[in-house]
This record gives structure tokens, sequence and C-alpha cells, in this order.
């Protein structure tokens, strides 16, 4: 499950990743921008040089659609009328969801059983937005993915640290690095609270994480301590990840495993602007560029955007022509436990050698 983010909808003050910026991550995948926030001037360096490489497109395979299930850690109970009723650890939750346009399947009062609901108020301090209907809770939970141990955190901006739908990706990962059987560098880019860190960790790789907000880095090493993974070998590094995908490529650093996830608009530390369509495709070159000589994979999720994941999926392949392998994209989804409906959460293209 993944991490301070709602996929989609709203806006949040940390980050995930290298933009310290809101993110909207829980309405359509294709909703539109995010208001732009005020404040610092944008800053924009010269653009990457691109041009179209040669050698044959790797092969594809589309659509894709990656399914995540309820499970003793999370299920999404039921949806409808543009929220949805999620079950995270032993507490019940009501959260909006855009993408919800139908009837809700279960009864009103599996509704009013819920521990917590996303109000959206801004008059209210601390966690505020949150509405206790039983017994008011603590900013803070224990939770599980898969056996790792993490905070769920009722925050501001609607998020509670984790994404379910991104284990689909999070497995896969962890099954090339089983696989691969010998070392293996994994960079995470607009980390977030390091849920996909900790998978890559457990599995034996070594693991580079880098987000822009210092909250967000900070509720990660919490993870990584109540996960029992402080002995292995995590990077936490608060930066601006093109920056510091930049300084990689100049360095000569390399990964075998790259994961990114970047916001549809964003602002860097140091006033850096980020704008989805216009950088992303000088990000996905750059992410190639710091490949090592035999890499396993480089996985693209996009939140928040107008388009198809099409898109993307050219996109992927354009970048990496010449090196083989395939390019799977479609769309990441959470099947609903009450109708059995599909929640579509985001679109998705990766590139697998």
């Amino acid at each position: 499950m993944k991490p301070f983010r709602d996929k989609r909808r709203d806006s949040r003050s940390p980050s995930k990743g290298g933009m310290e910026q809101p993110r909207r991550r829980d309405a359509n995948p294709t909703a539109g921008p995010e208001t732009k926030p005020q404040g610092r001037s944008e800053q924009k360096a010269a653009p990457r040089p691109l041009s179209r490489r040669d050698g044959a497109l790797p092969a594809e395979h589309l659509p894709l659609i990656l399914e995540v299930g309820a499970n003793q850690d999370y299920a999404l109970l039921d949806s409808g009328t543009g929220e949805k009723l999620e079950q995270y650890g032993p507490y019940r939750i009501v959260r909006p969801e855009g993408q919800a346009i139908w009837q809700k399947a279960l009864p009103a009062r599996d509704w009013e059983r819920a521990d917590a609901i996303f109000t959206g108020d801004t008059d209210e301090e601390g966690i505020g937005r949150w509405r206790f209907p039983k017994t008011p809770l603590g900013e803070t939970w224990p939770m599980k993915h898969d056996g790792i141990d993490y905070l769920g955190r009722f925050t501001s901006f609607r998020h509670v640290g984790v994404f379910p739908e991104q284990a689909s990706h999070w497995d896969h990962m962890a099954g090339l690095i089983a696989a691969a059987k010998r070392p293996v560098k994994v960079l995470n880019l607009f980390g977030y609270t390091g849920l996909a860190s900790l998978v890559a960790a457990r599995a034996g790789a070594e693991v580079t994480h880098v987000d822009a907000s210092k909250k967000a880095i900070g509720w990660a090493r919490e993870n990584q301590e109540m996960a029992g993974l402080s002995q292995r070998p995590i990077r936490w590094i608060v930066d601006d990840a093109v920056k510091f995908a930049e300084r990689e490529e100049r360095r000569g650093s390399r990964y075998d495993i790259i994961l990114f996830d970047p916001p549809a608009y964003g602002r860097g530390p140091k006033g850096e602007v980020w704008h989805l369509f216009e950088d992303l495709p000088a990000l996905t070159d750059i992410c190639r560029a710091i490949l090592t000589p035999k890499p396993l994979a480089v996985v693209l999720t996009a939140y928040s955007i107008r388009a198809s994941f099409f898109a993307i999926h050219a996109l992927m392949r354009d970048t990496f022509a010449g090196m083989g392998g395939t390019v799977e994209s479609g769309e990441l989804i959470i099947r609903e436990k009450s109708a059995g409906r599909a929640l579509s959460t985001s679109l998705f293209s990766r590139w697998v050698a």
C-alpha cells in the first residue's frame, strides 16, 4: 500500500516526492491540474535536450489492469455518490471519491459505523478536517502491509499514509529483486512515506528514497523503525527529485529499478517548478540514463492528469527504444468488497527488461 497523498483530488501540504506541493490523489485519474500555489516565483532550469532514440521499440502489453482486493490489512468496503468506505486495520474510514458516481451498495447503517470521516472543514485545527463519530482517535495508529508494520495517520489533506493500489507494483518489484539473485539498487523518486522503499529493502535491495518533504521523510523513518528494518540499507534524502536525478547522472550513479510517481504540479524545496506534461519527458529520459547496464524495471505512476494511459505508454516506449524488454501500461484499480465494482485510482506505465 502506498504512501501523504490523496491520490488525486485534494491538496496536500507535504507532497509525496520531489515536489513540496499539493497533489490530488483521490479523484478521477484524468482530473484537471491542481490549483497553482501562490508565493515564490517560478524557477525553471534550461530544458534538457531531447531527441528521439534509435532502435526498435520495446514490446508492449496493454491494457494491463492491476487489481488489489480486500485483505486482512485493507479493504474497500463500499463506494458511491462521491464517497468511499474503507477498512484500514481496525478502523472504518469515509473519504471523498470523485470517481464513485454510482450508488452505494451497502445500507446506511454500515456507513454510519465509520470510525473517522474526512470533512474537509477548514476552520478546525490540528488533525481537524476529520470527524470521529465514536471515540476521538489519535493522529496515528499502527497498520500493516504484507507483514510490514507502519503508521497510518489522519492528515489534514485526506491522506492516511498508504495507497493500497500500489501493492501490485510493490509485489512485482519484490519478485524482480528476489529473482535477480544479485545485489539490486532501487531508486524511489517522490518516495513519500516509504512503503515501497521498505518492501524493496525487505526483499534485499539497497534503496535510495527521495522526497522534498522533510515531514514525509520523518514519517518514512518512523515506518522503518516500526517495520524492524532499521538495519536495511536505505538512504533517506530530502531533495527535489529532478535535481537529485540530474546529479546522479553527472555522478555516474546507477540503479537497477527506478520508481517515480510525480505530481501533476509541484514545487521543489528551492522553488523549482514541476508541470507533468512539460517535465515528464525529461525526467523519464534521465531515468533511462541512470540505469545500470543490466537494469530490471522502471515504473511510472501518474495521478490527476487529463490523459489516457496510451500517452505515458507511448512516452515510455519511445524513451526505452533500443533496450528491448516490454512496456506494460494500464490502470491500477481496487476491487470493492460490497458489489465487486472496480475503482480506478491511477494510470501507470512500466518498462520491464
